[in-house]
């Protein structure tokens, strides 16, 4: 991959861990753009529901992420980011357990990971860049100067989902979480493609026990931004 001068900040992690709202905040701070890569791999496979495309079809699945109409649009501090597609605001929809199970199962096809790839990779633009994932710092962006992984007990991790749905007002058991969170990690890590991992230069950050503040704070030292 040619250089890029365009810095990037990687904050990679299990799901659960913070990445998303740190990465947000993070890039707030900076003023520097976003990418959710993780949203891109549950559009693929909200839009392969929509579409009737098995997770079994490899090819249809790789169809729908090469032709994905996806945007990320900006919110108020403290609001997810709004992810647009085919001209629909889809940000809840992507947001739920199913959807989050079904993009754990999206994300260990090989083929659909290369048809993202260099999607991924068109984010990076001036200012700078703060990528959120579970492969930016080992695959999509190996030459980033500053690799973060972040991460949390999957009881902490549990916890914080559990939270953040019953205040959305869905109906959830915390046991059922915590061993879809476990089931996932098993999967993201074990999977032959681009497994979760920390970069063999990033800084590990576990967030048990912090604040959403403290993690911020502690990712600003990490990349030199504080």
């Amino acid at each position: 991959m040619a250089a890029n001068p365009v810095p990037v900040i990687t904050i990679d992690g299990p799901s659960g861990s913070g990445k998303g709202t740190v990465t947000q905040m993070l890039a707030r701070r900076l003023g520097w753009h976003l990418l959710d890569s993780g949203a891109l791999y549950r559009l693929t496979a909200l839009a392969a529901v929509r579409q009737g495309v098995s997770f079994d079809d490899h090819a249809g699945l790789v169809q729908v992420a090469a032709s994905l109409d996806v945007r990320f649009e900006p919110t108020p501090a403290g609001e997810p980011v709004r992810v647009v597609l085919s001209g629909e605001d889809v940000t809840r929809e992507i947001r739920t357990e199913a959807a989050g199970d079904n993009a754990s199962k999206v994300a260990v096809v090989p083929a659909v990971r290369e048809a993202l790839l260099q999607r991924q990779r068109d984010f990076r633009q001036a200012p700078g860049l703060v990528a959120d994932g579970r492969d930016m710092g080992t695959v999509i962006f190996p030459d980033a100067p500053t690799k973060i992984f972040l991460t949390a007990s999957a009881e902490e991790r549990a916890e914080r989902r559990y939270r953040q749905l019953k205040e959305a007002g869905h109906d959830v058991k915390i046991d059922a979480l915590l061993d879809e969170i476990r089931a996932r990690d098993d999967r993201d890590m074990n999977r032959s493609a681009a497994p979760l991992k920390p970069a063999d230069d990033a800084q590990v950050i576990d967030s048990t026990g912090l604040s959403i503040e403290e993690v911020l704070e502690k990712v600003m030292a990490a990349s030199g931004q504080a």
